[in-house]
């Protein structure tokens, strides 16, 4: 069964994890975001809501 056999397929294996690690990934952390987070406060409390039956 070839499926059992490691050897080619955890050498693609790495390779293509090294690559992404290495070369994509710095690449793509590179890039500005095009909408960065506002800086929001807190939302406030509601107020308690007045049942008219209590």
């Amino acid at each position: 069964m070839p499926q059992l056999n490691p050897n080619p397929w955890f050498t693609i294996l790495l390779l293509t994890w090294f690559s992404f690690s290495l070369l994509i990934q710095p690449k793509l952390l590179s890039f500005i975001t095009t909408n960065p987070p506002l800086n929001k406060t807190l939302p406030t409390k509601p107020t308690p809501w007045t049942w008219p039956w209590t």
